[in-house]
Formats: structure tokens, sequence, C-alpha cells
């Protein structure tokens, strides 16, 4: 028998959801791991999830259910982490495909337990956007983790609803989620961090990167995302809790919504009109906009002035720490760029590199 774990998010729960296994179970028996191929435009500039059309070289693991296998090969121009991560972590990566609705993936979870005969399946979130309402003013990404609480709950068979980081994807404050959180599941170590220590220094996600510092003893505020939000790193970071997953059906508005949605068009719709809008709206209009303007050109020189400049900001508003995909999107630079600036300020200035994050100069 084997675990199954259903990341809530895109790429970035998916390493976590790595992290959790090898924390609980150690090297014993991978994790079957459902994940979106969702990242950020910094790695694929075509907005939204992408769906088995979109790669060459999956693996039928059920009917409606496809392996990304290590040589498996994202179509251009769509991009994606899941090959990588199937090369360099030893969980098996099954692509959750949204673009049937919320009965679509009920369909592939009912497949895979068939096929697997779990001990358990987990759903993880990582942040805690998952028990959101809808409504809440700084929600910025609900409509994946909506789509798989749906599917989860529709499932007839025991999930539990885990929830790693509360507050670390910027999204709903930790505080906002107390009332909402059941049991601590686990607390992160740096010994389980180890793991997936050679995907943290190249995967682009920020809420993952944060709870693996925190696990890390990493503490302040960390400086995330195109738009600059800071979120507290504390030590709420590294804990899992578990969190009641029929209550959270109930609170998710948009959740419910959805649970008999059979395309994604349809769950966008549900998404304007619940939330006021829909992440894959932003990232058309994102993408729109980094399309018709010219890339940087990445003079080492000009960079680290730059990052003087930001750092001198960073330390106004209490900044400690940013992201590399911060710093990369402040400095107009491409996704292709961004290992270049890693590289390049890693080696200019290693003293404030604390991984997998970078450390705001603050002086003597």
């Amino acid at each position: 028998m084997t675990r199954l774990i259903v990341a809530a998010g895109g790429g970035g729960d998916a390493v976590a959801a790595a992290m959790l296994d090898a924390a609980v179970h150690g090297g014993e028996n991978p994790a079957v791991v459902l994940t979106y191929a969702w990242d950020r435009l910094l790695i694929d500039p075509v907005p939204g999830p992408r769906g088995p059309a979109n790669f060459t070289g999956l693996r039928p693991l059920t009917r409606s259910v496809r392996t990304v296998p290590a040589d498996a090969t994202p179509i251009a121009p769509a991009g994606s982490t899941l090959p990588r991560l199937a090369a360099e972590l030893p969980q098996t990566f099954a692509l959750t495909d949204p673009h049937h609705g919320a009965e679509g993936i009920v369909r592939q979870l009912e497949e895979l337990v068939q096929r697997l005969e779990p001990e358990s399946v987990d759903l993880l979130d990582v942040g805690g956007d998952i028990l959101a309402r809808g409504d809440e003013p700084t929600l910025r990404s609900p409509l994946a983790d909506a789509l798989t609480l749906a599917a989860c709950c529709e499932l007839n068979y025991p999930v539990r609803l885990l929830v790693a980081g509360p507050g670390l994807d910027g999204e709903l404050p930790a505080d906002a989620l107390r009332d909402r959180l059941g049991s601590v599941a686990l607390t992160l170590t740096a010994e389980h961090v180890t793991p997936v220590s050679s995907v943290l220094e190249w995967h682009p996600s920020e809420a993952t990167a944060m709870l693996a510092a925190t696990a890390r003893g990493v503490r302040g505020r960390c400086e995330v995302r195109d738009a600059g939000l800071p979120v507290p790193l504390t030590d709420d970071g590294p804990v899992v809790h578990e969190a009641d997953l029929d209550e959270a059906l109930n609170r998710n508005q948009l959740a419910r919504a959805i649970l008999a949605t059979e395309n994604l068009h349809q769950v966008e719709q549900y998404s304007r009109e619940i939330c006021g809008f829909s992440e894959i709206d932003y990232e058309r209009n994102k993408a729109s906009r980094l399309g018709s303007r010219p890339a940087q050109k990445s003079d080492p020189e000009a960079v680290l002035h730059q990052l003087d400049d930001f750092e001198a900001d960073a330390r106004s508003r209490g900044i400690t720490h940013t992201t590399f995909r911060r710093l990369a999107e402040a400095f107009g630079l491409s996704g292709n760029q961004r290992q270049d600036l890693r590289a390049l300020l890693l080696s200019s200035r290693p003293g404030q590199y604390e991984a997998p994050l970078w450390r705001i100069a603050y002086g003597a």
C-alpha cells in the first residue's frame, strides 16, 4: 500500500508534499502526489494550469490520470517544473487535470483510490487560503484550492486536510486562520527540509521557500511577489495543522458553488462572481504586459546597484528577507534570468544567503 497526497495548489504544494512525506515516513515507500502543473509566469509563460495535452512523455496510471516522469516534456511555449521534480525526488507525481471541472477531478481521485488502495489520503495546502470564505480582500489565488477542496469532499474515502505554514502564502494572515485550524500534526525542522534541499535551490515557489526557511530557524519579515507583500516569518511558519474538511467546504463559498462543474470555464466564472476575479485572468493580463515589455539586459554591476537600492527601500519598510522571484521581478528580469541573478548574488555576497531566501543587508 502507498499514500496519496493531493497538493491543493501548484508545484510549490507538491514540493511541500514531498517534504511532508519524507518527514513522516522517511524514505520508505514514497507517496503518489497528485498535483497541478501550474507554475508562475517566470517559469511557464502560458497562463493557467497545464493539462495532459500540454506534455509529451506522460505515462498512464489510470484511465484519467497520467504521471509526469523525468523524461516528460512540456510542449512549447508552455513550461513546467514537474519533470525536474520527478527527476530529483522519489515521489511519483501525477497530474491534476482541472479542465473538466470538479467532477473531472473527483473522477481522477476515484480512479486513484481504486488503483492504489492507499493507506491514507491527505489534502495539503501551504499557507491556508484553502480555509478562506472567498470574500477576503487579501485573497489572491482561490481557484485551485477550491477545486481540489470540492473534489476531495465529494470523494467517498477519508481525506485528511493539512495546512502547512499558516499565512506563508501572503493571502490570509495567520491570526485570521487560528480559529479555523485544528490540532498540530507536525512541526517541520531543518532535518525535514534536507530531502528537498536541492529542489529549493531552483524551484520558484515562495510559500514553500518560506516554509523551509522557517523550519531552518529563519525569522523576520519576507517580501514576496511582484506586489512586494510582507510575510511574517514566525514560530508558526514550520507548523503543519490538521483542519476539518467539511467545515472548510461549508466556509468556502467558491468550493461549494463549483461542486458540479464540468469544465474550467465554469469554475472561472464562479470565481469571478463569488471572489470578484479569476487568478487566471490576472495571469492573462500579466502575461500580456510581460510580452509587450522588452527584456532587461542583465549587467552584473547594474544589478548590484539595483540590489543596493532595493535593500535600502526594504530596510525602511522593516523587511529582513526576500525571494529571488521578488528580486527578479523588481529588477525587470525574465524567468530565464532568475537563476543567473541568483548565481550572481550568491557569488558576490554569499553571506546574505539564508537558504532558500535572500537576507537584506543591515550593516555590521
